[in-house]
Order: C-alpha cells, then structure tokens, then sequence
C-alpha cells in the first residue's frame, strides 16, 4: 500500500483509492506504481472478484500532475498506461466511483473502467487541448465510441467540462447518485457483479473488449476460444446446480 493510494478490502471487492486530496488528487509516477501493483493483486487474488477505484477528498482525480510532468515524471507506465491501467486494464471487472472532477487522465481513468457510478454533482473533462496537449491516455480512443461522435467532438475539441447528469442521460454513466453517495453505490454495484461466476466475469469481459474489430466471419470461432473453458467448468455445473436446487452457488474459479 502506498500512502498516494490506498488499498482496502471488503469482502470480495478491493477499493483502491486515489489520494493526494491536497492536488485534487493529480497523479504522480508514485501513484501510478501504487496503482498498477494494486492492479495486479486484483487480478492474481481469486478472493477478489471487482475492483472499485475512487478518489479522496471528494473528487476523483484532476489528472497529471503537471509538477511532475515539468520534472520529466509522468504519471504513465511502460505498456499499462496513465495510473498503470488505462492500456492494461485488469481482467476482472472494474468500477469508478466519481465524485468531483474526473479530468483528463482522471476522465481516462474512469473511461478505462467498466461500470461508473458518478453523484449528480460530478464533471468529466478533456482539457488537454486547453493546455496544448492530447488526451493520448485513451480520450480520444474511447470517447468517441461511448458517446454520439458529435457529442463526444465537443467535449474533445474544445476541452470543457461535461455534467455527470449529461453523461448520464447518453448512457455514460450507469447510476447517478446524490453527493457522498457514490462509493456505496458503486460497492452495492460490485456486489451485484460478485456474485457471479468468476470466470464467467472474466471470459464475458474479454470477449466484450476484444471483439470490436472480429469479423462477422470470425466472431463465434473467436468468442468460442475463450467461452468454452467456461462452459466446461465445475462452476458452470455448480451454477445449474445451485439454480435447481434453489441455493446461491458456492464458486470454486475453477
């Protein structure tokens, strides 16, 4: 645990929380090094099933710190990206929780996630063109294909704020909730994801982010690869076995 981010535990769920309250939480290489080991533990611990990521202080994260950049420090890892995520994501399902600003890298971090839970009061951001920079942490890849193409232009190009209630309303965001509230929310989200089965989560999820660009030809040889291994698992018979019986399943990720 690093003291830029702290790591918890709860249940089946680990909350990584981003923390230098004092900056808005602006990440450093330390922070991103903290980030990517909390990351790995994630994805190498079978008792954890989702990761949550929030910020302290009641915002999410302003982005790079500039600080750092001006130092030759950029908050980005060789092949994992900005915080050790945003090229590398986990395998397991991820979660933002947003309350306050979520600005350039912090808004890449949260487009980087999988589910976002977000208070009415939260704003979203690319302002890098405002600073003479490009959102090359994932902005101006994933934007556009979460939101209408003219919408998500707007918001690249001319590098204002976007209401967390406007990103609701295109889809963006999956629970808006009142202020304070979105870790509850999001960790109420997470339990509802884990408590399925893990290697379902983990085949569903790839087969998700990597099927984008298969052909129509190709897909269902594809997915095939990565769902069969599922099928064929102790938990898939556990999962009909507990359905007819009328009991929550007992995983084994196995």
């Amino acid at each position: 645990m690093s003291s830029t981010v702290l790591v918890e535990v709860r249940g089946n769920v680990l909350v990584m929380t981003l923390s230098n309250p004092e900056a808005r939480n602006a990440a450093t290489l330390e922070m991103a090094e903290a980030m990517a080991a909390a990351l790995d533990e994630l994805d190498r611990n079978p008792a954890l099933q989702v990761g949550v990521i929030t910020g302290a202080g009641g915002t999410f994260c302003a982005g790079m710190d500039l600080k750092g950049f001006l130092q030759g420090k950029r908050p980005s890892l060789p092949g994992r990206g900005f915080l050790g995520l945003t090229q590398q994501p986990p395998r397991k399902p991820l979660i933002a929780a947003v309350e306050g600003y979520a600005l350039a890298g912090g808004f890449e971090t949260v487009l980087a996630c999988d589910l976002i839970v977000a208070a009415k009061t939260a704003q979203f951001g690319l302002p890098e063109v405002k600073r003479g920079l490009a959102a090359s942490a994932g902005g101006l890849l994933r934007l556009p294909r979460r939101l209408p193409y003219h919408v998500a232009m707007e918001c690249i190009l001319t590098g204002d704020m976007f209401s967390a209630e406007r990103a609701h309303a295109h889809g963006l965001v999956n629970r808006l909730v009142e202020p304070g509230q979105a870790l509850d929310a999001a960790l109420e989200l997470a339990q509802a994801v884990a408590a399925n089965g893990p290697l379902a989560l983990i085949a569903s999820k790839r087969v998700a982010q990597e099927s984008a660009d298969w052909t129509q030809a190709e897909m269902f040889d594809r997915q095939a690869v990565i769902t069969t291994p599922v099928l064929a698992s102790l938990d898939a018979r556990e999962g009909a076995t507990a359905f007819a019986e009328k009991r929550a399943p007992v995983w084994k990720g196995v």
